[in-house]
């Protein structure tokens, strides 16, 4: 019986099977990697379809799913932001578009405040509050209804409103964000988001107990 030292004694390059990888690239051109020795021989793929193909799946559905949060607050994608029947429809009278390289498309039908955010984890998601926050309450106090959106409405607006609602409804991270993915179960803010939010918890926690303690 051998031992696995006596494997790794009998271990030859030489022996082994020559992997080949069919890759598709990001412009959707097929092609196949053949390693040899400690160099990588690459070919086009014979068998490449015919006609323009795509590196991804294309996802060519609409998202006209709209979260309502609040009977005037409401969470969605820039399709439902683009749609003036299901805006319509909820009876927004404000939108506030934190997508990038989204324009704002009927700027004579609504209140319109537009902030181009990366959904990147290193974005400061947290600097943006103030301004969101102040924009949500103008809606709010002229009685109207305030659509938030991003390009996907999964990470971008659900996180300014999820922090909304913390700051304004004094809710924990937890409960905050509950609320949110019950109303578009979509909802997945990226993790550095993710983090900046349960940062942003202790903030308001410590913000309302200096405020607490000055009213008593």
């Amino acid at each position: 019986m051998h031992s696995l030292g006596d494997e790794i004694k009998g271990f030859s390059k030489n022996r082994l099977k020559k992997q080949c990888t069919r890759v598709t690239t990001l412009s959707g051109k097929r092609i196949i990697e053949t390693w040899k020795g400690s160099l990588v021989h690459v070919v086009d793929d014979p068998d490449q379809p015919d006609g323009p193909t795509c590196g991804y799946v294309q996802d060519l559905s609409q998202d006209l799913q709209m979260g309502v949060i609040k009977p005037w607050l409401l969470l969605g994608s820039q399709d439902v932001a683009q749609d003036l029947d299901v805006l319509k429809k909820y009876k927004v009278t404000h939108i506030l578009n934190v997508a990038y390289g989204v324009e704002n498309v009927f700027p004579n039908e609504f209140t319109y405040r537009k902030l181009s955010i990366l959904d990147l984890p290193e974005t400061d998601i947290t600097s943006y509050f103030p301004e969101c926050f102040d924009f949500i309450d103008q809606a709010k106090q002229e009685d109207g209804v305030v659509l938030v959106h991003c390009n996907a409405g999964v990470s971008r607006a659900p996180s300014i409103i999820i922090g909304y609602l913390m700051y304004n409804e004094k809710l924990n991270f937890a409960r905050a964000f509950s609320v949110v993915k019950n109303a578009r179960p979509a909802v997945c803010p990226n993790p550095g988001f993710m983090e900046q939010l349960h940062k942003y918890q202790d903030s308001v926690r410590r913000q309302f107990d200096i405020t607490h303690e000055k009213t008593d």
